[in-house]
């Protein structure tokens, strides 16, 4: 929260909790957070924590994450009329710092409130357990011609896959999942790519 706050003074910042995970509601609470509970995985989430605010520019991302100053500026500065999904750098990634992926986005409203290609709601798809939903954004954005990469808008995400974290039981689960999500992507491939 300071580091959102720090960078960006003017955000609106709303996290989507698990129902029933009490340590998280009670972190939330002791800091005085704005906090929603939903139940469901990360994309379920921010599918309903897009309906439930009123905000032009939504920055989608996990609670793990560091926001560098400038990053909102330079994620804005790639946004046009048809650009409305902005991937910023994760400090991650190589595909990501190489300007050819996000983990994490800065949308506006109107391209997040609009349907998938599979019809339902976005913007992400919430076929995937923990994987592959991120990919899926942006293979659907790109489709669209609707993204651009900014990798001088640093979002620095703390994972342990990095080292930059201690590793847990989220992302023990998630792993566990990762080829089960990655044929989903692979199936789910057909809805963007041209036939």
């Amino acid at each position: 929260m300071d580091s959102v706050y720090a960078a960006t003074p003017e955000a609106e910042l709303l996290f989507l909790a698990d129902p029933d995970d009490e340590p998280e509601l009670e972190a939330l609470e002791a800091e005085g957070a704005e906090y929603l509970t939903y139940s469901g995985g990360f994309a379920a989430k921010m599918n309903y924590g897009v309906r439930q605010t009123s905000r032009d520019h939504l920055f989608l991302g996990a609670d793990d994450l560091h926001w560098h100053p400038g990053w909102y500026e330079r994620a804005v500065s790639r946004l046009t009329a048809t650009t409305q999904v902005v991937g910023v750098n994760d400090l991650c990634s190589d595909r990501v710092q190489l300007g050819e992926h996000a983990t994490h986005f800065l949308t506006t409203r109107e391209y997040a409130l609009l349907p998938l290609p599979d019809g339902k709601d976005g913007p992400f798809s919430t076929a995937y357990n923990h994987w592959y939903c991120d990919d899926e954004l942006v293979a659907t954005a790109k489709h669209y011609g609707a993204i651009a990469f900014a990798t001088d808008s640093i979002v620095e995400h703390y994972h342990p896959q990095v080292e930059k974290a201690e590793d847990d039981a989220t992302y023990v689960k998630g792993r566990s999942r990762k080829r089960e999500d990655q044929r989903m992507f692979k199936r789910r491939s057909q809805l963007w790519t041209p036939k």
